[in-house]
């Protein structure tokens, strides 16, 4: 990062994929370690272990993806910045983000350690897990400076056009954090106390790799200590951006847990089936994520060195690509569903049932690749609260009460059920293409 990354030159559909892929290793790692904290704890420890971590692997992922989407508002307003050459912009946007962070993690860190036992409650974790529950949940929160630090240091590198530190800095903390989990859940018999401990120890060495990259190469922003303070205006600017995001990626992960809660009431069969389908659909959707963050980040440095032609290729572009994936993710799922859900569990009702959830969920992968790029090309041009306003009106109007309806009146199938995400991503869809119009219209009034 010597040099910041220039997107705003050179091939568009080269730029979305050079910048999309590190993204998207970054997104599989990040993956990957949470899942072996459960499979590290499941060689070595009882169920109520295993539950332990898997209700506070949920809660932290929530919370993680809302330091994301605050977070996003650094990305924004630092690849705007970037495209329009302003480099003194730039430093004290960087600068605003460490101070408004710093703040934000500690405020909530002390929140939430006051709540550990209120949500350990409210997530309705069986008794036996409580204790072990409640462990892990102080530790991660005491870990959140270190959560935030990391993403906002992410955010950061990649407003400036390089997704690659930050796909590097994702593999410090999972080799750290995998190392760790063998060494204090296999060797020192810690259970979901030292799962807690080696994903936020990952993270704090993440951390540390990532400051030191950045004071190495703190010429590419030539920030100064007068930087580093609260400015007003870009507080308001990151927060307009990044408020808007994570309130919507925190109510879909309760709407997520709602349709669990939902799934759990038909009986153990189903509520293994949903959770078998739920972390598939998890793993086919780390590439429209990818290329949400890749367009977001190209259309704010195109938006901010005024080529708005080179951000709706982006869009196209990543609409190209996503769809594409997506049609493959869903015809496999049709023809073939049972190598994917065999993947997890051998129960032959379980895979019956879950290769009907998929077969009528997989449909997702494709129309909410269409809202996903363009969720990612509103948040570039500061217009964030578009993506807010189609996925809550998804949520509200169409999963959650498609999800309830289909457990009522088709309680013998979930193929109904599995069809509630996929309205209501095509619903996300066309309001985002009614949005896309009417700003492009306004945008040609405007000219005439």
């Amino acid at each position: 990062m010597r040099e910041k990354n220039d997107l705003t030159q050179g091939s568009v559909g080269k730029n979305l994929l050079l910048f999309a892929m590190p993204y998207l290793l970054s997104c599989f790692l990040q993956t990957f370690y949470g899942m072996a904290d459960l499979f590290v704890v499941g060689l070595y420890n009882g169920s109520e272990t295993t539950t332990a971590v898997s209700v506070g692997s949920q809660v932290m992922h929530m919370l993680t993806l809302i330091i994301m989407g605050f977070a996003m508002g650094t990305t924004v307003r630092i690849g705007r910045s970037v495209g329009a050459g302003d480099e003194k912009e730039t430093s004290r946007t960087i600068g605003t983000s460490i101070v408004l962070f710093a703040g934000f993690a500690a405020v909530i860190t002390v929140l939430l350690l006051i709540s550990a036992a209120g949500i350990t409650k409210v997530m309705l974790t069986p008794a036996e897990a409580v204790p072990e529950t409640k462990t892990y949940l102080a530790i991660c929160f005491a870990g959140i400076p270190f959560i935030t630090a990391y993403n906002v240091i992410s955010s950061i590198f990649r407003g400036a056009g390089d997704s690659k530190h930050p796909m590097y800095f994702a593999a410090v903390a999972c080799v750290v954090n995998i190392g760790l989990d063998f060494i204090l859940i296999g060797v020192c018999g810690l259970g979901a106390a030292g799962a807690a401990l080696g994903t936020v120890s990952g993270q704090a060495v993440s951390v540390a790799v990532s400051f030191l990259v950045m004071r190495g190469q703190n010429s590419a922003f030539r920030l100064k200590k007068s930087d580093v303070r609260a400015d007003r205006n870009v507080s308001a600017q990151i927060l307009k951006v990044g408020t808007p995001i994570a309130l919507q990626d925190g109510l879909i992960q309760i709407a997520f847990i709602v349709i669990t809660v939902i799934a759990n009431s038909r009986g153990l069969i189903v509520s293994a089936a949903v959770g078998i389908v739920e972390k598939l659909i998890g793993f086919m959707f780390l590439v429209p994520s990818s290329f949400l963050s890749a367009i977001s980040t190209i259309t704010a440095q195109n938006m901010g060195a005024n080529k708005a032609e080179r951000a709706r290729k982006t869009l196209y572009y990543g609409l190209a690509v996503t769809v594409c994936w997506g049609c493959m993710c869903a015809l496999y799922s049709q023809v073939l569903p049972h190598t994917l859900v065999g993947l997890f569990t051998r129960d032959g009702a379980v895979q019956a049932a879950g290769c009907e959830y998929l077969r009528a969920y997989a449909f997702d992968c494709v129309f909410a690749a269409v809202h996903f790029c363009f969720s990612g090309y509103f948040c570039g041009d500061q217009k964030a609260m578009v993506s807010f306003v189609h996925n809550i009106t998804a949520i509200l109007l169409v999963r959650i009460p498609g999800s309830w309806l289909a457990s009522v009146f088709y309680p013998d199938t979930l193929y109904p059920m599995g069809w509630a995400a996929p309205l209501g991503s095509l619903l996300s869809a066309l309001i985002c293409i009614g949005f896309y119009a009417y700003y492009r219209r306004r945008h040609f009034l405007r000219k005439i």
